[in-house]
């Protein structure tokens, strides 16, 4: 077996046995815990980071693309909205 089978096997273990609510409330106070040590600005800073990475490994194309893609579901949405109003 290997490492990466037996952490599966483990984490399927202790799901079965705690539940998925046990992974939303260690998260939780797991972020929490990050916030306290490292302050508010934290996630805000490695997400600045994360945003200027992809920025430049992707480039300004990779956002015009995934805007388009976003406004394009909201488009979708909006006119489901009114088709399912209207019947």
């Amino acid at each position: 077996m290997t490492v990466a089978e037996a952490g599966r096997r483990g984490g399927q273990t202790t799901k079965s046995r705690y539940g998925p609510q046990f992974y939303q409330r260690i998260g939780k106070q797991g972020g929490q815990a990050t916030r306290e040590r490292h302050g508010p600005g934290f996630y805000e800073a490695i997400g600045r980071r994360g945003g200027e990475r992809v920025k430049r490994e992707r480039g300004r194309s990779f956002y015009e693309r995934i805007g388009r893609k976003g406004g394009q579901r909201v488009r979708e949405l909006v006119q489901e909205g009114r088709r399912s109003r209207a019947a």
